[in-house]
């Protein structure tokens, strides 16, 4: 991938052609390096949730196991949901949930050796897993709310490290 084009008017998008048209950017040249990215989110909840999810009591199951599956899942669908994100080898993902107070906390790592970053997989694995969250407690949460999905941290490829402050 060749550097932005930083003229006069200001930085080029990598992802549009001159006449405007959206593409994928061709990153066959570039070097396979390991790579990782993390994300983390948050889904918010009522206090009766919050009780159910800690006691075990959640009318479908297992909400966090069921969340923590489909993190993983998505994380490998990423290029079938995001138009311009390339197949990437997913070799690692990593999904944790953490019950709070407030709702559950949410952080995934995804790592490759690859030509591109895993940044959309790691969001994509947080997004998916409190999509999941979410469906597996509305009978007791109508008002769940996913809240704060960012990028944590990444790792490897031209631009280095960088972990959110």
């Amino acid at each position: 991938m060749s550097e932005p084009d930083l003229g006069a008017s200001g930085p080029r998008l990598t992802h549009v052609r001159s006449d405007g048209s959206a593409h994928m950017v061709d990153v066959s040249a570039k070097p396979i390096t390991g790579r990782s990215a993390s994300a983390a989110g948050r889904v918010l909840l009522s206090g009766t949730a919050v009780a159910a999810l800690r006691s075990g009591n959640v009318p479908k199951g297992d909400a966090l196991a069921v969340a923590r599956i489909a993190g993983i899942q998505a994380a490998k669908r990423t290029p079938d949901l995001v138009p311009l994100a390339h197949p990437i080898a997913v070799h690692a993902v990593e999904v944790d949930l953490r019950v709070v107070d407030d709702g559950v906390e949410i952080a995934a790592t995804v790592r490759t050796a690859d030509r591109t970053g895993i940044e959309m997989e790691a969001l994509t694995s947080v997004s998916v897993a409190a999509l999941a969250l979410v469906d597996m407690v509305k009978a007791v949460d109508k008002h769940a709310r996913i809240t704060d999905i960012r990028v944590t941290a990444k790792s490897g490829g031209r631009s280095g490290d960088w972990t959110a402050p």
